[in-house]
């Protein structure tokens, strides 16, 4: 006669760990500081032009923060924009292409928190496959694109062939000094 066996226990999934997401009421961004570059800097507000494209500074020396989308810190792909230099010399971007992953990114919001990011990586794109999916769309994340412009320059147009893209996540909600 065999011999019985004990039936196996079901199997059982364990749940999922609920991991929080990091994000902040959205405030409009003030200030941006890269101390990697050695950069602090005000912040103007951008929106869209009138065929449909994203507004650039009109100060070479002041990035702009996309303002149709989210805030440093929400949950989405937040925007800042910046010149990377102008036949006047180095603008507010220049050194921009030099940061490298696991630089600083601090983006100090009229709230008083200081929304911070980390650099996960520095990509150049041409223009004619410029990523907006990829740099304005949200990720379930919060992040911060840094845009400039970059790669070869065309003296017939008096543009840059390409863009450089600073991919950040977010690391640190600081909150407003005691008063």
């Amino acid at each position: 006669m065999p011999s019985a066996r004990a039936p196996k226990a079901p199997k059982t999934k364990e749940a999922p760990a609920k991991v929080a997401i990091l994000a902040t009421a959205r405030s409009t961004p003030v200030e941006l500081a890269i101390p990697a570059i050695s950069l602090t800097v005000s912040l103007s507000t951008l929106g869209l032009n009138a065929d449909g494209t994203v507004q650039v500074p009109t100060d070479i020396q002041q990035p702009g923060w996309y303002g149709l989308g989210p805030s440093p810190g929400e949950i989405g792909s937040a925007v800042i924009l910046g010149h990377v230099d102008s036949s006047e010399g180095p603008a507010v971007f220049f050194k921009l292409r030099s940061l490298v992953a696991g630089d600083i990114v601090d983006t100090s919001l009229a709230d008083g928190v200081t929304a911070q990011f980390k650099v996960t990586s520095v990509v150049m794109y041409l223009k004619t496959n410029f990523p907006g999916q990829a740099v304005y769309t949200s990720h379930g994340y919060s992040a911060l694109q840094l845009v400039t412009c970059g790669g070869a320059f065309d003296t017939q147009t008096g543009h840059y062939l390409s863009n450089i893209v600073v991919y950040t996540s977010l690391v640190a909600l600081i909150p407003p000094a005691a008063a």
